[in-house]
């Protein structure tokens, strides 16, 4: 049973339906099983001075009359959406015509019609929190089925408009760029991105035989992301709606990445000169679940390995890095696939987590001032080992070996 699948690389994307594997009653769009976190922690009791859009809703939804005092309008607004009110209202500018547009009954339970500004601030509280169906519809003045009507109107809206912030870079001026910033981090030359994946876990019954396939090498139902990111940790190409029992190599060589790199269509520019009768050819640098090909380096594998290919290694690990805190950014600010999902639509799922990978690219886009207040973290994937990939690319391995030579000063002139 071939899974739903979402593949972004540039403006592409595409999609395979599949029946849908189960019965589950009292589903949403991508379940309903994270914990809750206290209102107390998301709304901090403030009232904006300025009678627009943000004061209107914050009064409605606290329930409190407005004071006559000053407040901090803009750290209220970030830390209740963790988004700047500049990003909200640009989202807000990209959906507009496709929420407005569609015929929708949908209104709280005073009777009042929601807006557009209201319904993508619903569905981004039940995106960026992770909160269940009820605690957003309990915030909101909503019913269950409204927020979860809501939030699937914000996706596809979202995949239509928001898919320019996902590409791969259009021209050489935009991947020198990117190029550069990767060398500035320790020296890796014609370094066009790394790339990593991550498990975005479910809770699917157990007495299914069709759920099996989603049993990771953890023993957890979970559906895999695969993700190239640049310097600024920008996702630049994204694969998810394979299964967690696939290894980050099949999902690699199962992706519209793969075939593009290996027939020579991508990361096909530019090379760069390392001495007089050697030059090396665009790359990505990944970990050791990942093959090592010609366009894709991985570390050196070994207790016995050279002090040249030890110092690689710290180059690469440091390079790497960028990919890994790019999945532990996305997961924390976009909480609804950090934790377990209970009983996930596996159809919409995928749809879900690229809505999540184009809003944290939108952050970046934005220099929004709020996710510099997300700490930085490393573990996207907690309790689970590293994978293993004993596959090696003899033309990979040269360059690899050509890399270490020019790291260390040691490769002939």
């Amino acid at each position: 049973m071939k899974p739903d699948r979402v593949v972004v690389g540039g403006a592409r994307l595409k999609r395979k339906a599949r029946k849908s594997g189960g019965g589950d009653r009292d589903r949403d769009e991508v379940g309903d099983g994270h914990r809750d976190v206290s209102l107390t922690a998301l709304w901090r009791v403030a009232q904006p001075r300025c009678p627009d859009w943000w004061d209107q809703f914050s009064r409605r939804i606290s329930g409190m009359r407005k004071q006559n005092r000053r407040s901090g309008n803009s750290k209220e607004f970030g830390s209740f959406f963790r988004i700047s009110r500049r990003t909200f209202d640009y989202i807000c500018s990209l959906v507009k015509n496709n929420l407005s547009t569609r015929p929708s009954n949908l209104a709280d339970f005073n009777g009042g019609c929601l807006s557009v500004n209201d319904q993508v601030a619903v569905a981004l509280m039940r995106l960026s929190s992770g909160k269940s169906l009820q605690s957003v519809g309990d915030l909101f003045k909503l019913n269950q089925s409204s927020v979860s009507q809501i939030t699937w109107r914000f996706v596809e809206a979202m995949e239509e408009k928001g898919l320019v912030h996902l590409n791969w870079p259009s021209d050489e001026k935009e991947m020198e760029r990117v190029k550069e910033k990767f060398e500035k981090i320790r020296g890796l030359p014609n370094c066009c991105g790394a790339i990593d994946a991550t498990h975005i876990l479910m809770n699917l019954p157990m007495v299914d035989a069709a759920n099996d396939v989603w049993f990771d090498q953890e023993k957890n139902c979970s559906m895999i992301l695969q993700g190239v990111v640049d310097a600024d940790m920008r996702y630049r190409d994204v694969v998810t709606g394979w299964p967690g029992k696939l290894s980050d190599a099949s999902v690699l060589r199962s992706s519209g990445l793969y075939e593009l790199c290996q027939n020579g269509t991508r990361l096909n520019g530019k090379k760069v000169k390392l001495s007089e009768g050697s030059e090396i050819g665009e790359y990505i640098v990944g970990d050791l679940g990942f093959p090592l090909l010609p366009w894709l380096l991985t570390p050196y594998r070994g207790k016995g390995i050279l002090e040249l290919e030890r110092e690689f290694n710290k180059r690469h690990y440091a390079t790497r890095m960028v990919a890994k805190r790019a999945f532990s950014r996305l997961k924390d600010m976009w909480k609804i696939i950090e934790g377990v999902m209970w009983m996930p639509d596996r159809n919409k799922l995928p749809r879900i987590v690229l809505v999540c990978c184009l809003l944290h690219n939108i952050v970046i886009d934005m220099e929004d001032e709020v996710q510099d207040e997300v700490p930085l973290a490393f573990d996207h994937d907690s309790c689970y080992r590293q994978q293993i990939c004993e596959e090696a690319d003899r033309a990979g391995s040269s360059l690899r070996e050509k890399l270490s030579l020019y790291l260390a000063g040691k490769l002939p002139p």
